[in-house]
């Protein structure tokens, strides 16, 4: 099984639109977190424009399966782009820095799994929620779920 930081990179990766550099990465993916093969088989499986047409309906048409942390209005503290930084990583400026593939990318590559614990129950209602419209995305949520303690030190 591989470290949580390749399931994390992995999931942020899935998480993302699904472009050309995408596909092309979906075998690596597939071996990288086997956790992720049933998504990552769904994705090779479809074709390109259903592919993204599914994401956009979704993630972006649905406003209840929102990837931003912000959007799930808990009492943990969201990233920001000084978080980032204080981690030697830098933000494209293309999403706000609580989008949950940042966050994911941020905990891969930092091993600080902080920020996701601490926003553990929102995404377990998105896993919740992906699960209930059928979407294959929802088995990205699980594998990251799974990863993460029911509780947050300190609550």
């Amino acid at each position: 099984m591989p470290g949580f930081e390749v399931l994390y990179q992995a999931a942020a990766l899935c998480l993302m639109f699904p472009d050309d550099d995408f596909r092309a990465r979906l075998p690596l993916l597939r071996e990288a977190a086997p956790q992720l093969r049933e998504f990552a088989d769904h994705a090779a499986l479809s074709p390109p424009r259903e592919l993204a047409a599914h994401y956009v309906e979704v993630f972006e048409a649905q406003p209840d399966h929102s990837l931003y942390l912000s959007a799930w209005r808990e009492a943990a503290p969201t990233p920001s782009e000084e978080l980032y930084r204080a981690h030697g990583l830098e933000t494209t400026g293309e999403e706000p820095p609580d989008f949950l593939p940042a966050v994911l990318e941020c905990a891969a590559r930092t091993g600080d799994t902080g920020l996701l614990t601490d926003h553990r129950d929102g995404l377990d209602r998105l896993r919740s929620r992906l699960t209930r419209f059928g979407t294959p995305y929802a088995t990205v949520l699980d594998a990251v779920c799974v990863t993460l303690p029911r509780d947050a030190p300190g609550r």
